[in-house]
């Protein structure tokens, strides 16, 4: 049942995300992110209230799910408008902060449950979300060019000219190529992995006997791993490309999901989600930079928003609904992650088939 308010939520945010993404192309960040903001801290106060399954699903799956779509997307869109070089990089030391999140929000948000209860524990939660998040989203600015100013290219002391778009793609046109096809494929494969691990690797090591707060130990270390994969691996996709490190973090992944099929002590579990977060950082900072590259920033903010819905977004709404029913019918989770450690195999092959668009 929890893994069907959370799937919902990232449908909704998918769907949501397109349009947020039309709507940073065309009037910024700002009043998209005040939107999502207010949308998410409400939607954690009103988690505070649950009576009812239909409650989780209303507040949870479609209040936050709204929210959550109006995040991401305009976020790296925003960071790809800003930074010509280094683009992944500055992604990934942006995108730090989910990481961060997961990092402290879990321990701290087990031992809130703990010292009062899961009521009280959204009221805080929402409460920092609707200050930090809407305050926030007051000071970001669509492009440089609204600023005076011209994306950052490396170069020091001089104003650069704004990215030239001549090569840019409309979605029409990115939609009938076959590298758009390829690259939602692998962002399903992704948000599969992620959100597979994500939803159940808590439940999964307290099944084995792991203390509650252990585990959520555990999920905060694949969050403070993955920071150091964000800005490690975000610097290294701008030496030698997004295709390579998606190619090392599909690898990495599929590797450790291997592993925790047979992971029974803690250290194994710790193990697993240091390097599993160190992979998927690095993949999730090569996302938007990758549409870029591929497609070009005119329509970058809708694209990715689209790419995001047919691939991560629909990827993570699959993933833990499977992984819960596997679950649910087996009493175990071996098969579960078995079939999360192929669909990471899949995610390789179609980054080994991905190619650059020849420029017409």
């Amino acid at each position: 049942m929890i893994s069907g308010a959370l799937s919902l939520s990232w449908i909704v945010q998918g769907l949501l995300g397109i349009v947020m993404g039309r709507l940073t192309d065309r009037f910024g960040p700002r009043v998209v992110l005040t939107i999502s903001g207010l949308l998410v801290g409400l939607g954690y106060l009103l988690m505070s209230q649950v009576g009812a399954v239909w409650q989780l699903y209303l507040f949870y799956g479609v209040i936050i799910g709204a929210g959550m779509g109006g995040s991401w997307v305009p976020i790296v869109s925003t960071v790809a408008r800003w930074f010509a070089k280094r683009r992944n990089l500055m992604t990934g030391i942006v995108l730090s902060g989910v990481s961060i999140g997961t990092l402290i929000g879990a321990p701290v948000a087990s031992r809130l449950i703990s010292a009062y209860d899961w009521r009280m524990s959204y009221i805080v939660v929402g409460g920092i979300v609707l200050v930090v998040g809407v305050l926030a989203a007051q000071f970001l600015r669509r492009d440089p060019t609204q600023a005076n100013q011209g994306p950052y290219s490396g170069s020091e002391g001089e104003k650069q000219e704004p990215v030239s778009e001549t090569h840019s793609l409309s979605l029409r046109e990115a939609v009938h190529t076959q590298q758009f096809w390829l690259a939602s494929g692998m962002f399903f494969c992704l948000g599969f992995c992620v959100y597979t691990i994500m939803a159940h690797i808590v439940l999964h090591a307290n099944g084995l006997g792991i203390s509650p707060t252990s585990a959520a130990d555990i999920l905060a270390t694949i969050g403070g791993l993955s920071i150091v994969g964000r800005i490690v691996l975000g610097s290294a996709a701008d030496r030698f490309g997004n295709r390579r490190v998606f190619i090392v973090g599909f690898i990495l992944m599929a590797a450790t999901l291997f592993w925790l099929v047979s992971a029974k002590e803690a250290w194994g579990l710790y193990l697993f989600a240091a390097v599993f977060g160190l992979a998927f950082g690095g993949c999730i900072t090569s996302e938007s930079p990758l549409v870029a590259r591929l497609f070009g920033l005119s329509s970058h903010g809708l694209i990715l928003g689209v790419a995001n819905l047919l691939g991560f977004t629909l990827g993570a709404a699959v993933g833990p609904l499977i992984a819960g029913y596997i679950f649910d019918m087996t009493s175990s989770y071996q098969l579960a992650f078995i079939v999360t450690a192929a669909t990471g195999v899949v995610g390789l092959i179609l980054t080994v088939l991905l190619k650059p668009i020849e420029k017409r």
